[in-house]
């Protein structure tokens, strides 16, 4: 027996591993590309990058997503995406070079693409069904014929061995591989694929333009209940200190959505039902605008926020008062007799969100919101309506793109973030952070101007000290209160001498509780601790 009938030399050109390759890559656009044509047709959410990226979301650990919104910020879902798309790449490469050995099998593993992605459609809370699995399992089908006949292209001419391994001998064919057959393939399939991808967003698109379309008709009614006016000194004219009010652009935004929804309003529908619900309702975007709106202001918190973190906003919100609406459909709280002790809020991407009924109905503003700032809610931030209750940060409170509430109990139901080791319930804790200067910063001595924002929201700030150093605790000027459910801006005129100094702040709230010092993490129901920057006076 001779060494090539040993073991057959499979490539013998150089550049075959490099084509097997590209066979792969070029197999796996295909599958992104039908994948999203069909996904156009069944559901945008339904496509594997956001189904796979999504269940990657539910699945990863509470530490991981902290770390994640700790150092991405919003970016994070970018980089689970980039990340997705890179492992797509490297598998498909894998793939092309495998084939070139054993065609079937190497085709044949394209399909695990579509079992990954189908499944994970079919997990996601949001799924409507099978039909969620047909944009992931149609792409894998076409990509494994695809690559099929690419390797075909490859492997004519010469020694190629089967799938089981034994050596085949085409030189009789007289061609070491099909070079025009390979070009031609390959070229129509990159056109194809481009051609199909470009229609599949273009059908995707056009949904998401009907939705803007939706959005730029609203008429936000003037309020029966408008905010009052923001009282003069509540806006403190100090440089780089957070604006009283944050404009929507700069707003926070943390949620586990891969794509922001974009809903249409015309379509959109809340269903209120559930225990101690008598009279269940559906309504509409235009019989929840004609119903007696508010408007307030009040301050959002993340429950993701670290000490002295930016996962904190003020806006002016115009909605209608959830207690009212609950108690038309006969709902009370727990305190009086009420069935249901939890609200659970149900999002258009399968989020939900547990809040306690007693909070939502205790008087405070709790709103249905549909307006922010003055306009119509952006779509990041909940566009038709959202939900929130000041004083509860915003996983157990503040359910954006929201179309059903159910009332339940806590002892029945675990909510999205609970069932990942939060706390069920979680008021929003003392907190004070420094805006000016900046960590690190290196200001000239003399009179240097320490100011930030402070929060305490539903029950509101009543002082804000500073401290330099091991010194004594200095009390701050406060600005004007606007409500106890908004933060407030400080400001501390510090006399500072040349070196290094430590800066550090802390806040009491209206109950005389003062901010603790006891630093803890994010989890189970929010950081503490006091913020404190260090800087080096010149």
């Amino acid at each position: 027996m001779t060494d090539d009938k040993k073991q057959p030399r499979i490539n013998r050109s150089p550049v075959r591993p490099a084509l097997g390759a590209l066979s792969g890559l070029l197999a796996g656009f295909a599958a992104l590309a039908v994948a999203e044509l069909v996904a156009a047709g069944v559901r945008p959410q339904a496509g594997p990058v956001i189904a796979v990226g999504g269940a990657a979301i539910d699945r990863t650990p509470t530490p991981v997503k902290d770390w994640a919104i700790r150092n991405f910020g919003t970016d994070d879902k970018l980089i689970l995406q980039l990340g997705i798309l890179a492992a797509l790449v490297l598998f498909a490469i894998a793939l092309g070079v495998f084939a070139l050995r054993y065609r079937r099998t190497g085709a044949a593993g394209v399909l695990l693409f579509g079992v990954v992605g189908a499944t994970a459609a079919l997990s996601r809370p949001d799924s409507t069904g099978l039909t969620d699995a047909l944009p992931s399992a149609v792409g894998a089908v076409v990509a494994a014929v695809l690559l099929f006949f690419l390797i075909g292209r490859l492997r004519i001419g010469g020694a190629q061995p089967d799938d089981a391994g034994s050596a085949r001998d085409d030189s009789s064919r007289g061609a070491d591989w099909d070079r025009r057959g390979f070009v031609i393939l390959a070229s129509a399939a990159a056109a194809a694929s481009a051609g199909t991808g470009l229609l599949g967003r273009a059908l995707s698109g056009s949904k998401s333009r009907e939705a803007a379309a939706s959005r730029a008709d609203v008429v936000l009614p003037a309020p029966a209940s408008p905010a009052d006016a923001v009282p003069r000194g509540a806006r403190l004219r100090i440089r780089d200190v957070s604006p009283f009010t944050t404009p929507n652009k700069d707003f926070y935004r943390v949620d586990t959505a891969l794509v922001v929804p974009k809903v249409d309003a015309t379509t959109w529908k809340l269903r209120i039902h559930g225990k101690g619900v008598t009279r269940p309702v559906t309504l509409t975007f235009d019989e929840l605008l004609r119903r007696e709106l508010i408007e307030r202001d009040i301050t959002l918190t993340c429950v993701s926020n670290e000490v002295g973190g930016p996962y904190v906003g003020n806006a002016r919100w115009i909605g209608v008062r959830l207690a009212d609406l609950l108690a038309e459909c006969g709902v009370k709280p727990p305190s009086k007799g009420g069935r249901a002790d939890q609200v659970v809020s149900r999002s258009v991407d399968g989020m939900t969100i547990g809040s306690p009924v007693e909070d939502v109905m205790d008087g405070r503003d709790a709103l249905l919101a549909v307006g922010m700032n003055g306009e119509p809610l952006p779509f990041a931030h909940g566009f038709p309506v959202r939900m929130l209750v000041p004083g509860l940060f915003g996983y157990v409170s503040a359910c954006k793109w929201i179309k059903d509430i159910e009332l339940t109990s806590f002892d029945d139901y675990d909510a999205y973030w609970v069932k990942r080791d939060w706390a069920r319930q979680a008021p929003v804790k003392t907190q004070s952070r420094i805006d000016t200067p900046k960590p690190f910063a290196r200001p000239e001595a003399g009179s240097v101007m320490v100011a930030g924002v402070a929060w305490a929201q539903h029950r509101g700030i009543d002082k804000v000290e500073v401290r330099v150093d091991d010194g004594p605790w200095q009390e701050a000027r406060l600005a004007a209160e606007d409500s106890r459910d908004t933060w407030r801006q400080w400001s501390y005129d510090w006399r500072a001498a040349k070196g290094g100094h430590t800066l550090t702040v802390r806040a009491t709230d209206r109950t005389g509780a003062v901010q603790t010092e006891k630093r803890t993490g994010t989890v189970p129901d929010g950081a503490s601790g006091r913020h404190s920057v260090v800087v080096t006076v010149e």
